[in-house]
């Protein structure tokens, strides 16, 4: 049976200059371009997301196996010209040079692979370095009923006893938000953004970046209980009539006054670490599992079972204080925790070459990217490079 060839819509980006590039070199610009672009021609959409994926098949899977230090010259060969031709402004009138960039980049590897002497069998391409990419920012969202206020910056928010919040931005004036008596109340923090809430019992908490948090205006009857997807630091008011619940992914978190953090994101095993006091976690149908101070327990969504030991609980409670540490930390869990906090996204679902790379240090939580990027470096060993928004990541 005959092949179906390639639609002409798909043909069109997998031809353009601007498409090439972007997929190379990431840029604002060229975001705001296409994003643009699909704005105004929505019908296009399919077409531009086939043609993504067509470019990822053809870079990932198409291309030599060469050694880790020819494929970065290669890189760098295919970065210099298109910087070059960038200075030059050339305004094309067809997509002959964009064609030529792709060649260049597939013909610069070919020419890298036969001018070693090194035998093939090494990991492909995309194995020996991890590509990461900044992404948009988003707006925190604090909802309450049918109420919905937006946030640029990181937030405070502060529950008063008349049923309304008090929230403080970094970007804009403290303002005023009053809440609906018996509705949920949903703070979502999304990638890039912390915040912190003080809750209508004086409990305290600091909320991650990649969060959800759902809480009640006012705690009434005999229990306080809030819902948690993501991360929390929590110290919690102790009130002895009232016991603090945590409903988490698969089970439930019941506390009398303590200091503890919950861990509980969207497809990695989720985790409580607790620091002082004490608390009761417990799954659908088993029996309660008690923690003490210093320990951490792992949750299995397939059993459904917690699975307890000592841990130094600094290693899971600094992000709040603004800086993380590692022990002989595995780089790719590293970089999850570096993407969420930064709004980053990186390829780290084909890293066999990194398996052994490991971090043990501190990393100072800067608002500058470089520092971040610098200091991991330092601590595991790779070195890394950004192209406007793009992160290449490979080891020395």
């Amino acid at each position: 049976m005959r092949k179906r060839p390639i639609n002409t819509g798909i043909t069109r980006f997998l031809k353009d200059e601007r498409f090439i590039e972007w997929k190379l070199l990431p840029s604002a610009e060229l975001d705001k371009y296409w994003k643009d672009i699909l704005q105004r021609n929505p019908k296009k959409r399919e077409d531009f997301e086939q043609a993504e994926r067509y470019f990822r098949d053809i870079i990932q899977f198409s291309l030599p196996v060469l050694p880790q230090e020819k494929k970065l010259e290669a890189m760098k060969c295919l970065k210099q010209s298109l910087r070059a031709r960038n200075r030059r402004r050339v305004i094309l009138r067809n997509v002959s040079v964009a064609v030529a960039s792709v060649a260049l980049f597939i013909a610069s590897l070919f020419y890298f692979q036969h001018a070693t002497d090194k035998p093939g069998g090494e990991p492909a391409f995309h194995d020996n370095y991890i590509v990461g990419n900044e992404l948009d920012s988003e707006n925190i969202l604090f909802i309450s009923g049918n109420k919905t206020a937006t946030f640029q910056g990181n937030v405070d928010i502060k529950m008063q006893d008349d049923k309304t919040a008090r929230v403080k931005s970094e970007r804009a004036k403290e303002v005023e938000i009053s809440m609906e008596e018996h509705a949920m109340n949903k703070l979502i923090v999304p990638h890039g953004k912390r915040s912190e809430v003080v809750l209508a019992d004086g409990t305290h908490v600091w909320l991650n970046s990649g969060s959800t948090l759902e809480f009640p205006s006012t705690f009434s009857g005999d229990k306080r209980e809030v819902s948690l997807t993501g991360e929390m630091y929590v110290e919690v008011a102790s009130d002895s009539k009232k016991r603090f619940v945590v409903h988490a992914s698969g089970y439930d978190i019941n506390v009398h006054g303590t200091k503890f953090n919950v861990s509980a994101y969207s497809g990695v095993p989720s985790h409580v670490v607790l620091v002082e006091g004490s608390v009761g976690l417990q799954a659908e149908e088993t029996r309660e599992v008690i923690l003490s101070p210093n320990e951490q327990a792992i949750y299995s969504t397939t059993t459904g079972t917690f699975e307890t030991r000592e841990v130094d609980v600094l290693a899971y409670t600094s992000w709040k204080e603004g800086y993380l540490t590692f022990d002989d930390t595995p780089v790719t869990e590293v970089l999850k925790q570096i993407e969420r906090y930064y709004n980053l996204s990186f390829n780290l679902d084909d890293t066999v070459s990194f398996k052994g790379v490991t971090c043990t240090g501190k990393i100072i939580l800067s608002e500058n990217l470089d520092n971040v990027m610098t200091t991991l470096s330092l601590i595991s060993g790779t070195e890394y490079e950004r192209e406007n928004r793009a992160i290449y990541i490979y080891k020395k």
